[in-house]
Protein backbone atom coordinates (compact mmCIF):
# COMPACT_ATOMS: atom_id res chain seq x y z
CA UNK A 1 0.00 0.00 0.00
CA UNK A 2 1.46 3.26 -0.79
CA UNK A 3 1.91 5.89 1.91
CA UNK A 4 0.01 9.09 1.53
CA UNK A 5 0.83 10.78 5.13
CA UNK A 6 1.95 14.37 4.55
CA UNK A 7 4.12 13.98 7.68
CA UNK A 8 5.97 11.71 9.74
CA UNK A 9 4.80 10.33 12.28
CA UNK A 10 6.38 10.63 15.96
CA UNK A 11 6.07 7.46 18.41
CA UNK A 12 5.69 8.72 21.76
CA UNK A 13 7.06 7.63 24.96
CA UNK A 14 4.20 9.14 27.03
CA UNK A 15 1.14 7.60 28.55
CA UNK A 16 -1.47 9.66 26.79
CA UNK A 17 -5.52 8.63 27.39
CA UNK A 18 -7.33 9.39 24.21
CA UNK A 19 -11.30 9.97 24.99
CA UNK A 20 -14.54 10.33 23.12
CA UNK A 21 -15.23 14.00 24.16
CA UNK A 22 -18.66 13.85 24.14
CA UNK A 23 -19.00 9.59 25.02
CA UNK A 24 -16.92 10.30 27.76
CA UNK A 25 -15.68 6.88 27.63
CA UNK A 26 -12.09 6.32 27.19
CA UNK A 27 -11.32 5.34 22.99
CA UNK A 28 -7.39 4.08 24.00
CA UNK A 29 -3.77 5.32 23.85
CA UNK A 30 -1.69 7.80 21.73
CA UNK A 31 0.68 5.68 19.95
CA UNK A 32 2.03 8.20 17.43
CA UNK A 33 1.17 11.50 16.48
CA UNK A 34 1.74 14.15 13.79
CA UNK A 35 0.13 18.15 13.44
CA UNK A 36 -2.53 15.96 10.69
CA UNK A 37 -3.45 13.05 12.54
CA UNK A 38 -2.60 10.36 15.41
CA UNK A 39 -2.97 6.70 16.05
CA UNK A 40 -4.56 5.56 19.11
CA UNK A 41 -4.06 1.64 20.19
CA UNK A 42 -7.77 0.66 21.20
CA UNK A 43 -9.13 -2.45 22.99
CA UNK A 44 -12.26 -1.93 20.34
CA UNK A 45 -12.14 -1.22 16.53
CA UNK A 46 -13.70 1.91 14.95
CA UNK A 47 -15.36 2.16 11.60
CA UNK A 48 -13.60 3.83 9.25
CA UNK A 49 -14.82 7.56 7.96
CA UNK A 50 -16.11 7.69 12.32
CA UNK A 51 -16.26 11.53 12.64
CA UNK A 52 -15.39 12.07 16.11
CA UNK A 53 -14.31 14.63 18.62
CA UNK A 54 -11.02 13.52 20.17
CA UNK A 55 -10.12 14.41 23.82
CA UNK A 56 -6.58 13.95 24.11
CA UNK A 57 -5.38 14.28 28.06
CA UNK A 58 -2.03 16.04 27.55
CA UNK A 59 0.99 14.71 29.50
CA UNK A 60 3.09 17.43 31.78
CA UNK A 61 4.64 19.63 29.66
CA UNK A 62 7.35 22.68 30.76
CA UNK A 63 5.54 26.13 30.51
CA UNK A 64 2.24 24.70 29.25
CA UNK A 65 -0.73 24.71 31.86
CA UNK A 66 -3.46 22.87 29.22
CA UNK A 67 -4.63 19.50 30.58
CA UNK A 68 -6.63 18.59 27.49
CA UNK A 69 -6.62 19.16 24.28
CA UNK A 70 -10.10 18.77 21.93
CA UNK A 71 -9.57 17.88 18.45
CA UNK A 72 -12.40 17.08 15.80
CA UNK A 73 -11.15 13.71 13.72
CA UNK A 74 -12.23 11.34 10.91
CA UNK A 75 -11.17 7.28 11.72
CA UNK A 76 -9.18 7.29 7.89
CA UNK A 77 -8.21 3.56 8.74
CA UNK A 78 -8.23 0.39 11.58
CA UNK A 79 -6.11 -2.35 11.72
CA UNK A 80 -4.98 -5.30 14.37
CA UNK A 81 -2.72 -4.83 16.36
CA UNK A 82 0.38 -7.37 16.27
CA UNK A 83 -1.14 -8.19 19.55
CA UNK A 84 -4.17 -9.57 18.73
CA UNK A 85 -6.07 -7.97 21.46
CA UNK A 86 -5.54 -4.64 20.61
CA UNK A 87 -6.54 -2.56 17.18
CA UNK A 88 -4.83 0.32 16.03
CA UNK A 89 -6.97 2.95 15.19
CA UNK A 90 -5.55 6.01 12.39
CA UNK A 91 -7.30 9.38 12.81
CA UNK A 92 -7.04 12.26 10.29
CA UNK A 93 -7.62 15.83 12.09
CA UNK A 94 -10.29 18.03 10.60
CA UNK A 95 -8.96 21.04 11.83
CA UNK A 96 -6.35 21.92 14.11
CA UNK A 97 -6.14 25.86 15.03
CA UNK A 98 -3.06 27.18 15.21
CA UNK A 99 -2.69 27.11 19.32
CA UNK A 100 -3.47 23.31 19.60
CA UNK A 101 -0.45 22.94 16.68
CA UNK A 102 1.84 24.43 18.97
CA UNK A 103 0.48 22.41 21.47
CA UNK A 104 1.90 19.31 19.16
CA UNK A 105 4.69 20.08 18.34
CA UNK A 106 5.57 20.96 22.29
CA UNK A 107 3.82 16.82 23.10
CA UNK A 108 6.39 15.44 19.73
CA UNK A 109 9.31 17.60 21.07
CA UNK A 110 9.19 16.54 24.83
CA UNK A 111 7.38 12.74 24.40
CA UNK A 112 8.82 11.67 20.96
CA UNK A 113 10.12 8.40 21.05
CA UNK A 114 14.01 8.67 19.68
CA UNK A 115 16.22 5.67 18.11
CA UNK A 116 19.44 7.62 17.96
CA UNK A 117 22.02 5.69 18.47
CA UNK A 118 24.23 6.69 21.28
CA UNK A 119 27.70 7.89 20.33
CA UNK A 120 30.05 5.42 22.04
CA UNK A 121 33.72 6.03 21.91
CA UNK A 122 35.55 3.90 19.52
CA UNK A 123 38.20 1.28 21.14
CA UNK A 124 41.44 0.10 19.36
CA UNK A 125 41.50 -3.59 18.46
CA UNK A 126 43.55 -4.88 21.59
CA UNK A 127 47.25 -5.73 19.76
CA UNK A 128 47.96 -9.96 19.86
Amino acid sequence: MKERRKQERKNLIAYTQVFDLYGGNLLGYLGDLTASGAMIISEKPMKPDTEITLAVEIPELPDIKAIRMSLVARVAWCQQDLSPQYFNIGFEFKEVPSDQKKLIESIIQNYEFRRDVPKYPTRGVPPK
